[in-house]
């Protein structure tokens, strides 16, 4: 095959967030995947304090073929200026076509400084084609407040919640919260993902510590209703007109999925397809896609719920209430993202060509929107 006719993938991966060990294990797995003789990979790691490099050691391994590749990638190489970098991963910064090539984006750096539109605004001046969310729907979907707030208009039901900025954290603001939420609730930075900086707090005094600790994460702070409910989750997949996978469940092995039970421990069952009925998959699967579009994402996105049966006063439930929507969600061959897509018929190496196509997709659709009108 000629090589300039395979489409050249460039994978972003560790980041500045508390997730960075998540993005080098993600990119590791989608690196095994990407078939070879469709693409050119270029692996592009981003340091804990966020020097960009070419991942020369990425590279070399995956030459040797993927079996050499290592569990988890290293952000490590050849430090560049980030435009530097971009200009050795892309022949056509400023969009000019220099090569047959088709170049295309993988970015796989969870939280903040990654998913949150700043890698997607970076690639949109450099007028590169990439994989997920754009910048308006990746900044909404990384700021849970800004996310239930989207929600709470377009009429989709969630948890109770409080946000509380860092100056507006006192202990009457979380005793207030307390009081209106009830106890125990739930305490995070808005700006996270993967659990981190999550606290189930059972009383104000513990809430008020967990709201100090979260910001270190981000300054604003989330305090959620504990919802008594299963942990239902659906993939979504595509542009303008989505679909939703079948549902998953995850049955944690701690008090609730944190981060240890999610990515350090072994306790958590993951049921795929979901024990629920036609009709509550029928829902659910739905209520994924309106949240989707609602916050404006594209691409892929895992929306989480809550199934609220039954009230603790044993009055019904809510049914399903919207958890959060991650548009950069975990994405090893383990991950519910790639699993309940597989359970949905579309396996791991299929949902990367499929991901790839419709970043290209997108890329010529909102072409028109760069030519300056005169």
């Amino acid at each position: 095959m000629n090589p300039r006719s395979r489409t050249r993938v460039i994978v972003i991966f560790g980041g500045e967030s508390a997730e960075h060990d998540v993005s080098c294990v993600t990119a590791a797995h989608a690196l095994r995947a990407l078939d070879p003789h469709r693409y050119e990979v270029t692996t592009v790691g981003i340091s804990r304090t966020g020097e960009w490099m070419l991942a020369d050691a990425a590279m070399a391994a995956l030459s040797r073929g993927p079996a050499a590749l290592p569990d988890r990638l290293e952000a490590r190489g050849r430090a560049s200026s980030l435009g530097e970098v971009i200009a050795a991963s892309h022949s056509s910064v400023d969009g000019a076509a220099t090569s047959e090539q088709t170049t295309v984006v993988l970015p796989l750096v969870h939280g903040p400084m990654g998913e949150d539109g700043t890698v997607q605004g970076l690639l949109e001046l450099a007028h590169v084609a990439y994989v997920g969310a754009g910048v308006l729907g990746s900044a909404v979907s990384m700021d849970k407040a800004t996310t239930k707030r989207v929600l709470a208009a377009e009429g989709i039901p969630q948890p109770e919640f409080v946000a509380l900025r860092e100056d507006d954290i006192s202990e009457k603001s979380i005793a207030d919260a307390a009081a209106r939420l009830g106890l125990p609730m739930f305490v995070k930075p808005a700006n996270m993902g993967s659990s981190v900086g999550v606290t189930k707090a059972k009383s104000a005094g513990e809430a008020l510590a967990a709201a100090r600790a979260a910001l270190a994460y981000d300054e604003w702070v989330l305090c959620e209703e504990a919802v008594v409910g299963r942990e239902i989750e659906v993939s979504v997949l595509g542009n303008r007109e989505p679909r939703a996978s079948v549902p998953g469940e995850i049955i944690p092995g701690r008090e609730f999925y944190d981060y240890v039970d999610k990515y350090e421990g072994d306790t958590a069952q993951l049921l795929v397809p979901a024990p629920l009925s036609a009709a509550e998959s029928a829902a659910v699967r739905d209520m994924a896609i309106r949240v989707f579009r609602a916050v404006r994402a594209e691409g892929m996105a895992r929306v989480d719920f809550f199934y609220e049966e039954k009230r603790a006063d044993g009055t019904k439930g809510r049914g399903f209430l919207c958890n959060e929507i991650n548009t950069i969600p975990g994405f090893t061959p383990i991950s519910m993202y790639p699993k309940l897509w597989q359970a949905s018929g579309v396996s791991y190496p299929a949902l990367l060509d499929e991901l790839i196509a419709l970043a290209l997709e997108r890329h010529a659709r909102r072409a028109r929107f760069r030519t300056t009108k005169r």
